[in-house]
């Protein structure tokens, strides 16, 4: 199951990577995110994880598996049956307006169950974080 979203934000995208790579203080801006804790690492590189706890959701470990600073990055976390996806891009759209893309992906015999329980939660999520970051970066 996969769930996208996406904004346009007034603001370089530098400004916008600045605030979205750095992870950990998701839960300023979003009340999607209760907490990040960083596990061996606060920088986004391939292989640090993340301690993320969202309300309503247990506390996952998410893998950085790949980065092109200034631009994306993905993570995933993955569980007995399941294992989901997420890639954030960072699209510059001139000077001083950015597109940011979101792709939430539910792989597995569980994962697409839990994709189709979690399907409102899920977008309903990402949407707060697109407006959060709108808000924190403009």
């Amino acid at each position: 199951m996969i769930t996208e979203c996406s904004v346009e934000i007034e603001a370089p995208a530098v400004v916008v990577w600045q605030i979205f790579s750095d992870v950990e203080r998701w839960p300023d801006w979003t009340a999607s995110i209760e907490r990040v804790v960083p596990l061996d690492g606060r920088d986004l590189a391939p292989g640090r994880r993340f301690a993320i706890k969202q309300p309503r959701l247990p506390n996952l470990e998410w893998c950085v598996t790949e980065i092109v600073p200034g631009t994306s990055w993905a993570w995933r976390q993955s569980g007995p049956g399941a294992t989901a996806y997420a890639v954030h891009e960072v699209i510059a759209q001139g000077a001083s307006r950015t597109l940011v893309r979101q792709r939430f992906e539910q792989r597995g015999p569980i994962g697409a169950l839990i994709g189709r329980l979690f399907a409102g939660t899920t977008r309903r999520y990402l949407e707060m974080e697109a407006a959060g970051l709108k808000a924190a970066s403009e």
